[in-house]
């Protein structure tokens, strides 16, 4: 599939929405994020973007899950699409225990584990991708699976948001955030 022309990325009708890599290929509209508590299944924060890189958004949503619950997270697990070497290196500066999938993997698939002592030049991915290698590194980033994926299951499935009604990042922003608060 070739990739779309960014000179159409906004249409009359949504000037702010751009067009976006979707899981059934592209689509024209934003970018959903939301944090959720491990215990309780519970959006602490949330944002919407017309970016489609979900790396610019890692920071913001720690300080919004600051700001929101007056503390960072014990622990921090995101897919591919967050990783970028300054995400990984800003965590491992604010001594947050981070898991942050380094590449995307095939369905089932499961990464060979690490075995010896870590090389002394390992860069911020180098480690990050050793840490989750591990078994321990495993079956934290396996809770992803059981965290964030069944709320915006519940979100697309149940409750039936498969894309945004409203038009406009600002009004989007609110529709979100209507979402996120009912959860």
């Amino acid at each position: 599939m070739a990739s779309p022309n960014p000179r159409h990325s906004a249409t009359a009708p949504n000037p702010d929405s751009h067009i976006l890599k979707g899981s059934d290929g592209w689509i024209q509209g934003y970018n959903a994020q939301a944090a959720v508590d491990g215990d309780h299944q519970v959006i602490v924060a949330i944002g919407v973007s017309n970016q489609a890189s979900d790396a610019v958004h890692l920071l913001p949503m720690l300080e919004r899950i600051q700001a929101n619950s007056g503390r960072l997270p014990e622990a921090l697990i995101a897919d591919a699409g967050y990783c970028s070497t300054a995400n990984l290196e800003t965590c491992e500066a604010m001594g947050l225990a981070a898991y942050i999938s380094t590449s995307r993997q095939q369905h089932g698939q499961r990464p060979r584990p690490s075995r010896g002592r870590a090389p002394r030049d390992l860069d911020a991915r180098g480690r990050m991708s050793r840490k989750l290698r591990s078994k321990a590194g495993q079956a934290i980033y396996a809770l992803r699976k059981t965290i964030v994926e069944p709320v915006f299951a519940q979100i697309k499935g149940a409750r039936g948001l498969d894309r945004f009604r409203l038009r406009g990042l600002e009004k989007v922003d609110g529709e979100w955030a209507l979402m996120a608060t009912t959860q």
